[in-house]
């Protein structure tokens, strides 16, 4: 069954899933898609998100009370983190957004009438508000992977490694989880293991009482006595001591810890969600990580991608760090020139997002007017040569003599689209590959812009 207004969209999709030999059913609303479904007993859903009167993911757990074991994909126009979080709360087992991509719909069917069978009492949803403070940002397909697993596991009692290099958004992350949990309303604490010494360490971890070192003058509750029966972030997991691991180990087997000093156990229910930039699984074959304690904290991984692979949230990401940017430092810059944007795209970003936003937060700082030109950035970016190569090898030269003029962002976007488009000769793949995006958001960005292939 097809739940979406749009009537056209209906009509297409009904025709291409009959040529499959399914039997579809469409409906214009939640409603009559609730009504229709208790007559057919649907085996699978499409369902988009905005529709009149309730939206797609307001009928969502309508869908799964009734059909519990009928795998619901959403549809959507929209890229914010909140709504995939919340439509996989809610028992979505996929997400795709329009214009939609019907191979990709193709494939997230057949996943779904094989795999899909989430039942509503597993998951449940955290308001949206409580989502925004440490909202992530992204648009690209790894960052749209990274929201389902958020959605899927946050309610689930389940201990959770997140991987990937420095400054991807590892805590924030950890934060989402935290917040779409049935444990945003208790303690998150967060710990580096690679700041502190062993014996430091091990006081903050597990406590210490009255006397039990020297300066220990009083009794300190340690990490996860704070965090009991909320969320424990344990970050550069992989710097922990052998001595570390064998006690967080004990914690994770038999909840419970004992502080330094003290010969009496506490028991603690903190879930624990750990991350590190380095490859634990090949510390385990150097034997520098214990092989249990990896098993125990891995039971969900998610891996935070490298900036470098996510060209298509780099404008995203510069509007919404400039905004904190600006609130920050009371600020108000609106736009990059071409030249920055187009350095921006080209540089490899070793820091990461965290690299992007010093950038930024610099640039901001020295800006005397309200658009950042590429004086204002560091020369390893602006005189990247992977950027000068391509630049120089363009055609497409607004003027010889003059600087190129100052814009919006979005006119910025637009013209770097046309900028590549030319220099691959307008070779869709090679530009998809260039701007770091799929096809369909390819086409997407086309129309919006109305740039049209000179015949």
């Amino acid at each position: 069954m097809i739940v979406d207004d749009d009537l056209a969209s209906c009509r297409t999709l009904q025709l291409h899933f009959n040529t499959q030999g399914y039997e579809v059913t469409t409906a214009q609303n939640v409603d009559d898609g609730l009504k229709a479904a208790k007559q057919m007993q649907p085996d699978l859903i499409i369902l988009d998100i905005k529709m009149p009167g309730r939206s797609g993911l307001q009928g969502l757990p309508d869908f799964k009370l009734t059909h519990p074991e009928t795998p619901v994909i959403m549809i959507t126009a929209f890229h914010d983190m909140e709504s995939t979080i919340e439509a996989m709360q809610h028992g979505a087992c996929e997400y795709i957004h329009k214009p939609i991509d019907i191979d990709e719909l193709d494939k997230a069917v057949s996943n779904a009438l094989q795999h899909c069978n989430v039942h509503k009492s597993d998951l449940e949803i955290t308001p949206a508000n409580e989502l925004h403070k440490y909202s992530m940002v992204g648009k690209s397909w790894m960052m749209k992977e990274v929201f389902k697993t958020i959605g899927l596991v946050a309610s689930q009692p389940l201990n959770v490694m997140i991987t990937g290099e420095s400054g991807t958004g590892k805590e924030l992350a950890a934060r989402a989880i935290y917040n779409a949990s049935e444990r945003s309303t208790e303690p998150f604490i967060a710990l580096n293991c690679a700041a502190l010494v062993e014996t430091l360490l091990e006081s903050e971890l597990f406590g210490h009482e009255k006397g039990a070192f020297t300066g220990a003058l009083q009794r300190h509750s340690g990490k996860f006595e704070q965090a009991n029966g909320g969320t424990i972030f344990l970050d550069e997991i992989g710097e922990l001591s052998p001595s570390i691991q064998a006690k967080l180990l004990r914690v994770l087997q038999e909840k419970e810890f004992t502080p330094v000093g003290s010969s009496k156990p506490q028991k603690t229910d903190a879930r624990i969600i750990a991350a590190t930039n380095v490859n634990l699984e090949q510390q385990v074959k150097d034997g520098h990580f214990r092989e249990d304690l990896y098993y125990r904290l891995c039971v969900v991984t998610i891996d935070m991608p490298p900036l470098r692979e996510r060209g298509d949230d780099i404008l995203p990401l510069v509007e919404t760090l400039l905004g904190r940017i600006n609130k920050e430092l009371k600020r108000n810059i609106t736009r990059l020139s071409q030249e920055t944007l187009n350095a921006f795209i080209t540089y490899d970003w070793p820091g990461n997002v965290r690299e992007l936003n010093n950038v930024l937060m610099k640039a901001a700082a020295m800006c005397q007017g309200d658009i950042i030109t590429l004086d204002l950035i560091p020369d390893e970016i602006a005189h990247d040569p992977k950027y000068h190569n391509r630049i120089n090898r363009t055609s497409d030269k607004i003027n010889n003599d003059d600087p190129l003029p100052l814009m919006s962002l979005n006119e910025l976007e637009k013209q770097h689209l046309i900028r590549v488009l030319r220099e691959t000769s307008w070779h869709k793949g090679k530009t998809c590959k260039i701007l770091g995006v799929s096809r369909p958001r390819l086409r997407r960005m086309m129309v919006n812009f109305n740039i049209q292939q000179p015949q």
